[in-house]
């Protein structure tokens, strides 16, 4: 564009280029802006802040839209599987039927352990949390491809390695947790399957067999995992991944970020938040007041990006009804859930301030239909955001202009002091 922005600062006026996006989305370029000006920005939360330009996602908040790659995520959610998603997002297009066989063959081909990786889950304690377990893991990855030390967005056996082994490695975590023996993957599965194979199978339950549908609600929810633009974990790989760590380190460090209840966990707090209403008798109303009042959380409601609603929430109501029928489970959690956004949303003091159901508010339910435990939401959105967590570190180390992550700040602190003895110090 030829448009510029314009700061006006002291006597002098500086001239700053717009970048405009592919739904005339706007930004100041300000990449120049200390070396002319001597001037940086302040931006707390990065809430103003564009760290990059992205083909990956694209978001509307204030429409409720999510593309990947242009793809609406309603479409992919209905047609699409997580493995077809997934090479979507790493590598620009949809696959051929060639590409995507020859894709989930590297999957399959990737599935098992180092053996002596597998002994690592032996050190863990057993209350261990599955999270600390996957990204020290991933971390460890590193040490038994060395290769991956030096960078290389061409070597795609590195992508579908950790791809695949985050499964396993997020399923063993799982079973070590029960105090079981892991299982090992079965070929003849696929990626789902597989890992629901390796999750619920175990010597009570030798001859399990994943539920198609199962399988389909599990895709359904890693595909609305796999990716959201530059949010806290994306960002933390691409920080780490510009300092040219290895794509295992990079990531490794996403599942950290992600580790934290902002982020996340918020779907483990959403159950719990259901479960406290359902112990003290299941009252929406009361609640709601009490959030009003700020006596209490409303948690998986709102979101800094959505401001009408957030497309998977609405995606993954329909998936729990489904599923629930399906299964013929009566969940008092998912009624709880359901009037609570009736209560919610024909209220003017959650209307007025934008507050949707987001991702999170449904997900946990799912996820607790299927058997999953809370303490392995937090995993299973890992291994939803990992081809999106690949795609953005292949994205960055393509860009010629890419420079190691280094934000600015604003310091205010002391002035210069001069050291005194501790002898002499009041």
């Amino acid at each position: 564009m030829d448009k510029k922005a314009t700061l006006k600062y002291g006597d002098t006026s500086y001239e700053m280029p717009i970048v405009q996006g592919s739904y005339e989305e706007r930004g100041v370029d300000i990449r120049s802006l200390r070396k002319d000006t001597g001037l940086i920005t302040l931006d707390s939360g990065f809430m103003n802040t564009g760290a990059t330009t992205s083909d990956i996602t694209f978001i509307n908040g204030e429409e409720g839209i999510l593309l990947y790659r242009g793809y609406p995520i309603e479409q992919l959610a209905e047609h699409s599987t997580f493995v077809e998603t997934a090479y979507l997002l790493i590598y620009g297009d949809l696959p051929t039927e060639t590409e995507l066989a020859a894709f989930s063959r590297s999957l399959t081909y990737h599935s098992m352990l180092h053996e002596d990786m597998r002994h690592f889950f032996d050190g863990y304690p057993w209350q261990a949390h599955p999270m600390a377990i996957l990204s020290s893991m991933v971390c460890s990855l590193s040490a038994y491809y060395p290769d991956s030390l030096e960078p290389d967005i061409h070597n795609h056996e590195h992508i579908a390695r950790l791809m695949s082994k985050l499964r396993t490695i997020a399923a063993f975590s799982y079973q070590k947790m029960q105090g079981r023996p892991v299982v090992y993957p079965r070929n003849e599965l696929k990626y789902c399957a597989n890992f629901l194979h390796m999750m619920f199978s175990h010597p009570a339950e030798p001859t399990y067999e994943p539920d198609p549908e199962l399988v389909r609600a599990l895709n359904t929810l890693l595909i609305l995992h796999a990716d959201h633009e530059q949010n806290c974990s994306t960002s933390t790989v691409r920080l780490v991944g510009s300092s040219q760590a290895s794509l295992y380190a990079a990531i490794s460090a996403g599942i950290c970020a992600l580790w934290g209840p902002l982020h996340g966990g918020a779907n483990q707090a959403v159950i719990e938040m259901l479960e406290e209403i359902r112990d003290e008798g299941g009252d929406c109303s009361t609640f709601i007041r009490q959030v009003k009042d700020r006596q209490r959380r409303l948690m998986g409601f709102g979101h800094r990006v959505y401001k009408n609603f957030d497309p998977r929430a609405t995606i993954l109501k329909t998936y729990a009804d489904r599923l629930l029928k399906h299964l013929a489970i009566e969940d008092p959690l998912f009624d709880i859930a359901q009037e609570l956004e009736e209560v919610a949303l024909s209220d003017p003091f959650f209307i007025e301030r934008n507050l949707y159901p987001n991702v999170d508010f449904y997900s946990g339910i799912l996820y607790r239909v299927m058997g999953i435990p809370t303490k392995m939401f937090t995993v299973m959105f890992a291994l939803g955001r990992i081809p999106g967590w690949i795609a953005h570190w292949r994205e960055m180390m393509e860009d010629p202009d890419v420079r190691i992550g280094r934000p600015r700040q604003i310091y205010t602190g002391a002035t210069k002091r001069d050291y005194v003895p501790v002898n002499d110090r009041g």
